[in-house]
Formats: C-alpha cells, sequence, structure tokens
C-alpha cells in the first residue's frame, strides 16, 4: 500500500535523489549480501555511476551517501558529520566497513565509477553495485535506480544501456510503463484515487475533506496515533531546521562556491524589528497580512541546511525541501488559529497532491527538470495552505494546479552540481507563488479552466521534451554561463 507519507522522508541533504536514494540503495546491497550468506567471501566493492548521478554526483555527494549506504547507513539516522569525511576516512584507513561489520578493500579511484559517458536507458539515476571475492570473481551484482523523492526501484545488471545524450528507445524508460502496481492504495482503502478529478469526486460524493479522505486511507493499516505521531515527527523535524539554519554559526556552504549562508544574518534582522513571531494575526486576514520577507527567510533556512549536508525532511524531494516548511511556518507563526491538527490536515493534503504527480508524473528533476521538484512542492505546499484556511476541496485543487502551473518549464541547471544556485532562491520564490496561489483560490469559487490533471500531464510531456542538458546533468542553463562568467 502507498503511503502519503512516503512524500515526506527524513533525511539528509543535499540531494534526495542523487543523496538519500544512493545512501538508501548502498545499504539494501550490504544487507542483501548478509541475507544472503555471501558478506564474508567480499574483498572488494565496487560502484558504477550513470547519468545525472554521474555528471552531478560529486556537487550532490553522491559518493559519500553511497558509501555510507554500504556502511549500514539510512538517512532518517546516519551522523551527518560521519557522512562529510567518510571519503576521508576510508581512503586513510584503505578499507571500507561493508554492512557495518565486514572490512573490504577500498580505493576510491578503482572503486567508485563515474561514468559519464553512457546511461541507463530506464531512469537517468542509474546505479551500478558489485562484489568480488579475493580473487576478483564476481560474488554479487545489483543494478538500481533512485527515481527521485528518494525512493528507489531495483533493476536488472543486463538492463539496457544508451549514449549520456540519447534518447531511451520507446518503451524502456520508466516513464513508458504503467507505475500503477508500485504507487496505487491498493484494494483495501475505502478511497482509491489515480487524479485530481477523482479525488475532489471523491470527497464531494462523501462530504469529506482531502484530509479526511487521507487520513481514512492511512488509519487502514495503521493506528491513528501512529499516523499523527509521524506527521507530527515530520513537522518537528522541518521546524527544528528551519531553526538551524537561522542559528547556524557557518558563513558559507561546502562545495567551492563560496555561497554564504544569509539565513541568519536574516533572521537577526527581520527579528529585531518585527512582532510576527507572537502570532497575532487573525485567521480572516492572514493572507493579506503576509510578510513575503519571512517566507523567505524560512525557505533559505532549510535549504541552506540542506545544502550544508543536514537533517531534513524530502518535500517532496531536498531540492524543493525549503517550500512546504516555509509555507507551513507562515501558517504557524500569521495565523492566529494555528495549532498541530492543523500542520495534519496540512501535510496530509500536500501529501495527496504529491501522489498525484509522483503516480502521473515524476518529482526527480534528472528525468522532467525542476518543474518536477520546486514546481510540484509549490502546488503541495498551496494545497496544504488552501486546506488549513478553510478551502475547500475544489479550492485546494486549484490552488494547487495554479502552483505547478506557473513553474512548467522550469530546468534543474544547478551550478557546479551543488544544490545552491539556483535551488536555494527558487524555494524562497516557490514559497511565495505557493501562498499567492492560495489567495486567488480562496478569492475565486474554485472553478477553473485548466485542471490539476491537465497541467500533471503538461508537467510530465515538458519533462520528456526537455533536452537532457536542463534535467540535472549540469551541462546548461545557469550551471554553464555562471561557470564562463
Amino acid at each position: 500500500m502507498f503511503s502519503i507519507l512516503d512524500m515526506f522522508k527524513i533525511g539528509v541533504g543535499p540531494s534526495s535523489s542523487h543523496t538519500v536514494g544512493p545512501m538508501v540503495a548502498g545499504q539494501r546491497f550490504a544487507t542483501s549480501l548478509v541475507s544472503s550468506g555471501a558478506l564474508n567471501r567480499v574483498h572488494r566493492i565496487r560502484v558504477v555511476l550513470y547519468g545525472s548521478l554521474a555528471l552531478t554526483g560529486l556537487g550532490h555527494g553522491t559518493d559519500h551517501a553511497i558509501m555510507a549506504g554500504l556502511e549500514g547507513g539510512l538517512p532518517a539516522t546516519v551522523n551527518t558529520d560521519h557522512v562529510l569525511t567518510i571519503r576521508q576516512e576510508c581512503e586513510a584507513n584503505g578499507t571500507l566497513n561493508l554492512a557495518g561489520t565486514h572490512p573490504v578493500a577500498f580505493d576510491y579511484d578503482r572503486d567508485i565509477i563515474f561514468e559519464r559517458w553512457q546511461r541507463m536507458a530506464a531512469h537517468p539515476n542509474g546505479m551500478r553495485f558489485q562484489a568480488f571475492d579475493t580473487a576478483s570473481n564476481l560474488v554479487d551484482e545489483q543494478v538500481w535506480y533512485s527515481i527521485g523523492g528518494g525512493f528507489i526501484r531495483q533493476g536488472h545488471p543486463d538492463d539496457l544501456m544508451i549514449g549520456i545524450h540519447d534518447r531511451p528507445p520507446a518503451g524502456t524508460s520508466f516513464a513508458d510503463q504503467d507505475e500503477s502496481s508500485s504507487t496505487d492504495f491498493g484494494p483495501h482503502v475505502p478511497y482509491n484515487f489515480t487524479s485530481g478529478d477523482e479525488l475532489v469526486a471523491l470527497c464531494h460524493t462523501h462530504n469529506i475533506s482531502i484530509a479526511e479522505l487521507v487520513w481514512a486511507n492511512e488509519t487502514v493499516t495503521r493506528s491513528a496515533n501512529e499516523v499523527r505521531a509521524d506527521l507530527i515527527n515530520v513537522w518537528h523535524t522541518m521546524h527544528d531546521c528551519v531553526t538551524n539554519g537561522c542559528t547556524s554559526e557557518l558563513a558559507t556552504l561546502p562545495g567551492g562556491l563560496d555561497v554564504p549562508r544569509r539565513a541568519p544574518k536574516m533572521y537577526a534582522r527581520l527579528a529585531a524589528n518585527s512582532d510576527v513571531l507572537k502570532r497575532n494575526h487573525r485567521l480572516d486576514a492572514a493572507l493579506e497580512a503576509s510578510d513575503a520577507a519571512w517566507v523567505d527567510l524560512f525557505a533559505l533556512a532549510v535549504s541552506e541546511e540542506n545544502a550544508g549536508g543536514g537533517r531534513i525532511v524530502t518535500a517532496p524531494t531536498n531540492g524543493s525541501a525549503g517550500i512546504i516548511p516555509a509555507v507551513l511556518q507562515y501558517y504557524w507563526h500569521f495565523v492566529d488559529a494555528a495549532d498541530e491538527d492543523g500542520v495534519v490536515t496540512f501535510l496530509l493534503t500536500a501529501g495527496a497532491i504529491g501522489y498525484l504527480f509522483k503516480r502521473n508524473a515524476s518529482i526527480s528533476g534528472a528525468e522532467v527538470g525542476c518543474q518536477g521538484e520546486v514546481g510540484v512542492a509549490c502546488s503541495m505546499a498551496a494545497a496544504g495552505l488552501c486546506a488549513v484556511m478553510g478551502g475547500n476541496p475544489a479550492q485546494v485543487e486549484n490552488a494547487a494546479e495554479i502552483g505547478i502551473e506557473h513553474n512548467l518549464g522550469l530546468t534543474c541547471d544547478p551550478v557546479g552540481g551543488l544544490v545552491q544556485i539556483p535551488c536555494i532562491e527558487r524555494n524562497a520564490m516557490a514559497a511565495n507563488t505557493a501562498i499567492n496561489a492560495v489567495r486567488m483560490a480562496m478569492l475565486g469559487d474554485g472553478s477553473h479552466i485548466v485542471s490539476l490533471d491537465q497541467a500533471i500531464k503538461t508537467m510530465k510531456d515538458t519533462g520528456e521534451d526537455m533536452m537532457a542538458k536542463y534535467k540535472e546533468t549540469s551541462e546548461g542553463g545557469l550551471a554553464v554561463n555562471v561557470v564562463e562568467c
């Protein structure tokens, strides 16, 4: 059964597809060696990264993430400081502690390969794991794909390879395949939906909100207390991330661009001249009394923590991790009626919208560009805020559609392969766009020309038409022009 909570994974920066997913894939490979009884036969490990993982893997820390995963680390609990230094530690020791218990020989240049000229046809984010014995015989080989938002999918060692800029032959990519088996809720939930139109119709038929519908689905297999506790944990992690970003004592972000952290100075300036944190605004005035600078701050704080490799929540990806927390913080501080019940409603509603994008398009920047990350997060945040501001399901769907419509075509062109430029500022801009989308939807009755389903299909089609250099390869756009300047 697919869970909306899968859209909000607690992980580590800077990228859900290039850090979180590869770490989980590495851990799965190591765990399979343990379960098969082959671990003690392994003398060394070789990892090959393809496509976007190869082209921007260094900037995203993919190599460090995979090494941590091979040691048994998982994004929600791994020591983030250890991830930053793991390469140096393994090189100094000449070993990697496979599955946390079995040291194997390690040579970075030999064992971590960035294959920049080939990719796997199924998805741009492909990885190959190989384990060898002392005689260099292959003990095991697995192929994994990081498909966005920290989600992974296992492939086969014989999966088709193509040139880095070639288009996959028809029927060979995940985009051409029916993904419903891995994304549908299953036959035992009370409200199964596959489109925005179905979601709104179900709410109308049963006279319930989107959040109530999702809650009914989520509590089929788990208790209400468990679901609520997980959602509140997500909220607290987001809140802590904002706080950490606002109070960081680090002057610049890692990676070589020397991008300054702006959130701490911005927070000090705003806090000294504003009473917004007292939450003294009325519910009916909150949308008209927005201080966009605070929303910018909240988004920058999270995005800088993510870029620095801190603990964050994929929402639905790391590259867009600042948008939903920023809009939630706006709700929490600007709306006097804000409470944890509202936070739960917000996340359940936002998760439903994120599910529609994942099922019917993609949330992978390497597959559809940044429209699938920042654009989707903007749509999700708009839906969540509209719900807690009293919007009906039709208005929520309208807000979500506005949020994505004005991010269509957004390319993924990170300078230096780092989740910094233009990613950090894009989060701030999109957070305020989400709030504006809610303002427009709430001033209407929910009727509009372009449906959310049409916008999602357009995003998918646009991503398929987008040149590869604009999809998380750092071979086009700002990634090229900023470096040249």
